[in-house]
């Protein structure tokens, strides 16, 4: 699976051979035995197990996307939606006019305004061998083609490397997007970001993000997420590179529908002056209140966790994460970036990742805010037997029915050395051992590219998990598992 981590970790709320707890009865709520989701006819795999994308607007109503191959060895976008509770024939997402004869689309991010009404961003492969961004819309159930996007003025027109990484809809055809793209002006070109907006129904021109006026000449930027608390008034987070060369973490607002200059987060006092900082997650609970959390590396050289708050439109001083007890000087954070970070009201979230521990080990951990305070991280609980978290293992996914009640995947290797997956539940803001869910056929491991991308768990404390595991030596295939 394609992961934020440039040394390649997998991502999860993963499955492997389902062993419910011993106190489930017939009415407490469980997760299930996973099942395969089917793809396009002619369909061979997901490349690198790559089903990243998750919108769930109802319980039993959900759209999922990624990417799959076809019969031919080309990779196709992959569109999947759930109505009332079953999963419906998958759909082969068009490529935008002018593709590739191998378009290479892959969907990133996906968001629902309300059921059968979801927007998509990714990107795909022109016919001049630029990577180019794209949108496409769902209304009342039916797909249109993927249309690309019409990046701002200045961007490169030969060799573009553009992508729309995040989107969030708050309503039925009203969603704030970004991505990324190459600018024009120099002969190796400038990676900067956009923004896009699409305002009832009609998708306008991406906007340049104004970067701080620190910026480096090219600035390197990377926006990884958005989160919107209503039309207009979302943020999105990542991280730029300034005139010293130093990475900084970066937040931009958009208020009243136009998005405000970005602004750099202050680090903690322990920050190096290369802090490499950047934000990986953010969601927002009320208009100018959100919370964001990533990475940064100390005056000691230590990569530790973050988390930063704005209030009242305000971001304030970020504060430093304190792990698990036992860990190593050192310990390595680290967030996957897709969904692990969840918060139900102002002051109140749940957030989880990896860290080292003393002994070397990579491990999951919990981190949980109550009343505005973020509490000390707690480790991942792995089953008997289980050799540690892995590298490609950990906390992934993280979504909250309620405060103190939130559901949560992880990875681990267990005492044969393959990944297998686990689902984890929070009850009064304590996190449980976690349950190892079973995958579709008898499948064994999620392997190294394998684990659930997408979890959304509703007021009703019924959830849904999307991903990928390992069903043959050389082919992924997609999944479901729902909690209810």
């Amino acid at each position: 699976m394609r992961l934020q981590r440039v040394t390649g970790l997998v991502v999860a709320v993963t499955c492997a051979a389902l062993a419910l707890p011993a106190a489930a009865t017939a009415t407490a709520p469980v997760w299930h035995h996973a099942q395969r989701l089917s793809l396009p006819i002619g369909g061979a795999g997901l490349p690198q197990g790559y089903l990243p994308a998750l919108s769930c607007p109802s319980t039993g109503n959900c759209s999922a996307g990624g990417a799959f191959s076809d019969a031919t060895g080309k990779s196709q976008g992959l569109l999947l939606d759930e109505v009332n509770g079953t999963w419906r024939a998958p759909t082969k997402l068009r490529a935008p006019r002018g593709a590739a004869t191998n378009p290479a689309v892959t969907v990133d991010a996906l968001s629902c305004g309300s059921a059968g009404n979801c927007s998509v961003v990714g990107s795909y492969q022109d016919i001049a061998g630029s990577l180019q961004s794209f949108v496409a819309n769902e209304v009342r159930r039916k797909w249109s083609r993927a249309v690309k996007v019409a990046l701002p003025l200045g961007a490169a027109t030969k060799a573009q490397n553009s992508a729309t990484r995040s989107i969030d809809c708050p309503s039925p055809a009203n969603c704030s997007a970004v991505g990324t793209y190459v600018s024009a002006g120099t002969s190796v070109g400038h990676l900067t970001a956009f923004t896009l907006s699409e305002v009832r129904g009609t998708w306008t021109r991406a906007r340049q993000v104004a970067l701080p006026r620190d910026a480096n000449t090219n600035p390197f930027v990377t926006i990884i997420q958005v989160a919107c608390a209503g039309p207009g008034r979302c943020s999105a987070v990542g991280s730029y590179v300034n005139a010293q060369g130093a990475s900084r973490g970066l937040v931009v607002d958009q208020i009243n529908a136009g998005w405000a200059r970005g602004v750099p987060i202050t680090l903690p006092g322990d920050a190096n002056a290369f802090p490499s900082a950047t934000l990986s997650e953010v969601a927002c609970v009320a208009s100018g209140n959100c919370t964001a959390l990533g990475t940064y590396t100390n005056n000691a050289g230590a990569v530790e966790g973050l988390t930063v708050i704005e209030s009242d439109g305000i971001w304030t001083r970020a504060v430093t994460m304190a792990m698990p007890a036992g860990a190593a000087t050192n310990p390595h954070v680290f967030f996957y970036g897709f969904g692990g970070l969840s918060c139900r009201s102002i002051g109140n979230c749940a957030a989880g990742g990896q860290y080292r521990d003393g002994a070397g080990q990579y491990q999951g951990f919990f981190i949980n805010e109550s009343d505005g305070a973020w509490q000390p991280a707690s480790e991942l609980t792995l089953p008997n037997g289980a050799l540690a978290a892995g590298k490609n293992g950990g906390v992934v996914a993280v979504s909250c029915r309620s405060v103190g009640s939130c559901r949560a995947g992880a990875a681990y290797i267990d005492g044969a050395g393959n990944y297998q997956a686990l689902v984890v539940n929070e009850q009064s803001s304590h996190w449980q051992q976690g349950t190892i869910v079973a995958l579709p056929a008898g499948a064994t491991t999620v392997g190294v590219d394998g684990g659930v991308y997408g979890l959304v768990c509703t007021a009703t404390d019924a959830c849904t998990a999307t991903g990928s595991y390992l069903a043959s030596p050389n082919r992924y295939q997609g999944f479901s598992v729902a909690f209810d």
